[in-house]
């Protein structure tokens, strides 16, 4: 499919230029055209997400059930605690108390679980800006934390926007921005987690690529290189493009290459660093292994899950019944997704992206339950289905997604959160 160049918006401000023109005129064209490009977007994914939102508090105070577990572990006070919980205790403690990196060994520990857990698992951008936030406004870090994720989703939105507007035209990004606020998985956005942080710098790296804003895309990546260890999946697409615009152009090599260069510095700094204070360079990934059991083994763990699930047996690593049933009914349809979106031609960057978030995602053992939530940066899978529905008109577009977003308050939130573990 042809691509479709991004809206322009440089004539208003041409036409404010000159003697005449009001102080400060151009400034206001441009956020006039940022508005009318992005709004319909964000506005769009704002709406859905919220009635999701509110579904998902819904059922958390119909059931009750949070008031019987511990703060730390989908418990809590209230219904809106549990967004706080899991991750987002940790996330807490690093934006409250920093980092202590270190290998401490469980003394009898369970198979798997030998060295105990500390907060430098988890990467520093997202509580850093929790703290800002939370020093900058005077909220706690709950209220800080919410504000930041919030934000991002919907910064997240109109990268996803401008992806597919490129691709398909405004209204598939419109659309694409609404599946993405009820896909799998989804209530991990307004939660205390780094997801929609990291999706917004994902998206906007990839619209840099394909806009051969060679420096950008790498500044951008190189700072989602320290919101989650994910990013190797990004770094590796933007530098896989990098080279490939090498080998074509021939001439012009300093941005590409200055992308190349920058993109990982944010991922290899934080995992050298944790490497450093702990006294072993690969501190990190032993704190993934031995205090997580969250490690890459090639998809045995996925398929012990899937076979676990289609016999009707929780025989396998955090097994969560319900939890797990959505998670293979997603890997199921990632075959059909993925060739749906490879049909469409897209730019490199999207495809090896995608791929490589899938291969990280199904090769690497861990919650199983998880998968839709591990599953949300591969926001291209959703193109293929918003430029099929972008045919549709808005009431049946309003209907469509409008039960979706009830519908991802279940499946997206309570079952993630109160079913299984985020």
């Amino acid at each position: 499919m042809n691509a479709i160049p991004a809206v322009a918006s440089d004539a208003p401000e041409r036409r404010s230029e000159g003697p005449g023109a009001a102080p400060g005129a151009g400034w206001r064209d441009r956020a006039r055209a940022l508005v009318l490009r992005f709004g319909p977007a964000v506005w769009c994914y704002a709406v859905l997400k919220l009635v999701g939102f509110t579904v998902f508090m819904k059922l958390l105070s119909f059931s009750g059930d949070y008031l019987k577990k511990h703060p730390r572990f989908g418990g809590g006070a209230n219904p809106w605690d549990v967004l706080a919980s899991w991750d987002g205790w940790w996330y807490q403690q690093v934006a409250e108390f920093g980092y202590h990196p270190a290998l401490v060994p469980v003394a009898n520990g369970v198979p798997g679980f030998t060295v105990e857990q500390n907060s430098a698992a988890f990467f520093p951008l997202y509580p850093g800006l929790m703290r800002l936030v939370s020093d900058t406004t005077g909220l706690g870090l709950y209220g800080a934390g919410m504000l930041v994720s919030v934000v991002a989703s919907l910064f997240a939105a109109a990268g996803i926007h401008a992806v597919v507007d490129r691709l398909a035209g405004p209204r598939a990004g419109v659309v694409a921005a609404g599946l993405w606020a009820i896909a799998p998985g989804s209530g991990a956005e307004w939660a205390l987690y780094s997801d929609s942080l990291f999706v917004a710098l994902a998206s906007w790296a990839c619209y840099c690529v394909m806009t051969r804003q060679w420096v950008a895309a790498g500044a951008v990546t190189l700072v989602a290189g320290l919101n989650r260890p994910t990013s190797a999946a990004l770094i590796g697409a933007v530098g896989l493009a990098a080279l490939v615009e090498l080998y074509r152009r021939g001439s012009g090599v300093v941005r590409p290459l200055t992308a190349m260069l920058l993109a990982p510095l944010g991922l290899l700094g934080y995992v050298g660093w944790v490497g450093w204070r702990a006294g072993e360079w690969g501190a990190y990934f032993t704190l993934q292994r031995d205090a997580w059991l969250h490690y890459f083994d090639y998809g045995q763990g996925t398929f012990y899950a899937v076979r676990g699930v289609l016999l009707g047996r929780t025989d396998y690593p955090f097994a969560y019944p319900v939890a797990d049933l959505l998670a293979t009914l997603i890997v199921f349809s990632l075959p059909a997704l993925i060739v749906l979106l490879i049909r469409l031609r897209p730019p490199l960057v999207l495809t090896a992206y995608t791929l490589a978030t899938i291969v990280s995602v199904l090769g690497s053992l861990g919650i199983f339950g998880n998968t839709s939530r591990y599953l949300l940066p591969a926001f291209p899978l959703l193109i293929a289905l918003a430029v099929a529905m972008r045919k549709l008109s808005w009431p049946v577009l309003a209907a469509v997604l409008g039960t979706g977003a009830i519908a991802s308050g279940w499946y997206g939130g309570y079952v993630i959160f109160e079913l299984g573990i985020p």
